[in-house]
């Protein structure tokens, strides 16, 4: 059983207990967030329309922080002594996915037994 979330203006395919980075939340670590889910495929059950989704939220534990890799740029215009360097570096927050609805709008956890 896997979902796609939609998490920070981009898509992630996540599956229970997978931790994934996602843009940096403004919740503190530890904390439980919820993610609205695009598509949710349970064996052959395939949950896809706004109308089959609705109330589907993938709920998931802020595990910590992390950084994304260093870019560096410059500019420049020649022969005007026009030049500028900058510099960034992306934080994202860790998350680990803890629950995923079922085909019927139960979590995952509570049908396994």
């Amino acid at each position: 059983m896997y979902a796609v979330i939609t998490a920070g203006g981009r898509q992630e395919r996540v599956v229970e207990g997978q931790r994934v980075e996602v843009d940096l939340l403004s919740a503190a670590e530890g904390d439980e967030v919820t993610f609205r889910a695009v598509l949710l495929v349970d064996g052959d059950t395939v949950l896809a329309t706004p109308a089959q989704l609705k109330g589907a939220e993938v709920t998931a534990t802020v595990v910590g922080l992390a950084k994304g890799p260093k870019i560096n740029g410059f500019t420049y215009k020649r022969r005007t002594n026009q030049r500028r360097r900058y510099g960034h570096r992306q934080k994202y927050s860790v998350v680990e996915i803890t629950s995923i609805p079922g085909a019927g709008g139960k979590s995952s956890k509570s049908s396994k037994g």
